[in-house]
């Protein structure tokens, strides 16, 4: 099963192998070297995302405009990442979870799951972990340094990231919901986009400028253009 080509494979004599669910449900485990090109951003999530009484974090699916599915997250910082992911015009589709990474230990095999794999328009992949700085122990330290080294040999690229500020968070999460389709009305975008054009005002200015007689019609339509944006 082929993907996009990235820069360089991984060369032959790497010793990580990756363990991953196809898009067709079938699981594999297969070195570096003959999988770096493998569409991860249509994998199946190699783990769970288990939910239990007394669980400290709040897992959960994320639906991504993106993809038109629905993306796993095994915390609320994760779930803004996804958010983020989703928002990025770069982006043209993201898995969670998206293989194990395998690699030979002092005493035993070491694995690691990756939180995300996105693909960029340009063929590039991208792996992001995500952990806040105050919670990166010496163990989670060596999974990411390990996951940087693989990325290096498949080409991909690596990110760590502690999560989003939380203003911008709040923002993009309160535009989120105006992406669904259910928010769509091409009708009234349209007539907002013709109107304004060649002026920039504020929401409150679109919305009374399209219909005075439908006070909130058109709002939706008009954060649902901009969270396009």
């Amino acid at each position: 099963m082929g993907g996009f080509r990235g820069p360089t494979p991984a060369p032959a004599a790497s010793s990580f192998e990756l363990s991953f669910v196809e898009e067709t449900g079938v699981r594999r485990r297969a070195p570096l070297s003959s999988c770096w090109d493998v569409p991860f951003e249509r994998a199946q999530p190699s783990r769970s995302f288990p939910s239990y009484k007394g669980q400290r974090n709040f897992p959960g699916l994320w639906w991504s405009v993106t993809t038109g599915q629905h993306v796993g997250y095994e915390s609320w910082v994760e779930r803004d990442v996804a958010m983020m992911l989703d928002f990025d015009p770069k982006i043209v589709a993201f898995s969670a979870q998206p293989f194990w990474l395998i690699w030979p230990g002092d005493r035993s095999e070491r694995k690691h799951a990756p939180d995300f794999f996105a693909r960029r328009a340009d063929g590039t992949g991208v792996i992001i972990d995500v952990r806040p700085d105050g919670l990166v122990d010496p163990e989670a330290a060596e999974a990411f340094d390990v996951t940087a080294s693989v990325c290096h040999e498949a080409g991909w690229e690596f990110r760590r990231t502690g999560g989003l500020p939380a203003v911008l968070a709040a923002n993009m999460r309160w535009l989120a919901g105006y992406r669904h389709p259910r928010c769509s009305r091409p009708d009234i975008a349209d007539a907002l986009v013709r109107r304004f054009s060649s002026r920039c005002l504020c929401l409150r200015e679109q919305q009374r400028s399209v219909t005075a007689r439908r006070p909130t019609g058109p709002l939706p339509s008009a954060l649902a253009s901009r969270a396009h944006d």
